[in-house]
């Protein structure tokens, strides 16, 4: 085989390779803070809700760091599901999705650069 075609075939199967691996990570839906909190949090603590309204802006970052940190597991553990098979909150949230809600709220928290409720 000469140059030219070696060439082009090793071109072509990194296109390939790379097309593949898009499709891999295009595959992986990227969860997002905002999307977790609706699913997960905005249920129960909904404007006018019996558990209280709460948004990234209710509390500052540091109130959230705590919450997340040392309150969490305690005040959520009782807490179930109804819109998953009615299992606890702390075994329906994963810790990866748990530390996704963190992040979010810490960014978007009363004193961050970029507060924000969740509409």
């Amino acid at each position: 085989m000469n140059a030219t075609k070696w060439t082009v075939a090793v071109v072509l199967i990194a296109v390939v390779a790379v097309g593949f691996a898009d499709l891999a990570v295009a595959g992986k839906k990227k969860v997002k803070g905002n999307d977790l909190y609706k699913e997960f949090c905005k249920p129960c603590h909904a404007e006018g809700s019996e558990n209280e309204e709460y948004t990234p802006m209710t509390l500052i970052q540091d109130q959230w760091e705590r919450f997340f940190d040392e309150k969490y597991e305690a005040t959520h553990s009782t807490v179930n599901d109804p819109n998953h098979g009615d299992k606890p909150v702390t075994e329906v949230i994963t810790a990866e999705d748990l530390e996704k809600l963190k992040d979010w709220t810490i960014d978007h928290a009363a004193d961050s650069e970029h507060p924000m409720t969740c509409g």
